[in-house]
């Protein structure tokens, strides 16, 4: 049986405010910055792909993402495709993948990866470092694994992530519990950042096969507005 065209979408790369700022909100209000680092933005290749699978990694994950045939994913950050390619096996031909990243070498190495394996339910875009960009009531699952800690503007980029989710959907985040400027996030800190723009912990879990840490996150009954938003402190995750 033959699976659908393959789908290169491009989307043109916008920078966020160039004074630091979040971008503005639905009506004009401004998104607050993270009290925290920002660790920088470095290689897509987080190890190697035989390593990770020597671990179980990507199995794991998506086992605990409860990962199924037909379901609608995201895979934010896809670097050369390590979840992207095993998303799209795993969801099967009646399911869509969509792989996006912010660096267009890496998208580009993807896409050719993508054509050689004839992975017909993958499609790519380019992201942006303050919106994803993410088409509304769309997504069962959103990847984000080894990276949220290179998001500029989390509380923005995630505001505008809510509505992507369906009914049921989730935000997966793998990522290690360590300070944001050294490629980590403390869990307490992470959770708290994500509630704070609307969302709620389903569930979170050690797993040093991760390299890390799994958590997952579900959309929340209301979405505060931008200018509601108190960033949690890095020093004391309990306060704003």
């Amino acid at each position: 049986m033959r699976l659908r065209p393959f789908l290169l979408l491009t989307l043109p790369l916008a920078l966020a405010g160039c004074d630091g700022f979040g971008g503005a909100g639905e009506s004009g209000q401004r998104f607050p910055k993270p009290d925290r680092p920002v660790s920088e933005v470095t290689s897509s290749q987080f190890s190697t792909e035989d390593q990770r699978d020597s671990v179980g990694e990507a199995q794991k994950v998506m086992d605990l993402a409860e990962i199924e045939p037909g379901m609608t994913v995201a895979d934010i950050g896809a670097g050369n495709g390590y979840y992207t390619v095993r998303l799209a096996e795993r969801v099967g031909a009646q399911g869509r993948v969509l792989a996006q990243d912010i660096d267009q070498q890496a998208l580009d190495r993807l896409a050719r990866r993508v054509e050689r394996y004839r992975l017909d339910n993958v499609s790519i875009q380019r992201g942006e470092f303050a919106d994803p960009r993410l088409p509304a009531d769309s997504f069962d699952r959103i990847f984000m694994v080894h990276m949220y800690h290179e998001i500029e503007q989390p509380y923005e980029f995630l505001w505008r992530m809510w509505p992507a989710l369906k009914q049921d959907g989730q935000i997966v985040i793998v990522d290690r519990d360590r300070p944001t400027d050294q490629h980590g996030i403390d869990p307490l800190l992470l959770s708290c950042e994500l509630e704070r723009v609307g969302y709620e912990l389903v569930a979170f879990k050690d797993a040093p096969e991760l390299s890390g840490y799994y958590a997952a996150f579900k959309a929340a009954a209301n979405r505060p507005e931008p200018g509601e938003i108190k960033p949690c402190r890095s020093d004391n995750v309990t306060q704003g």
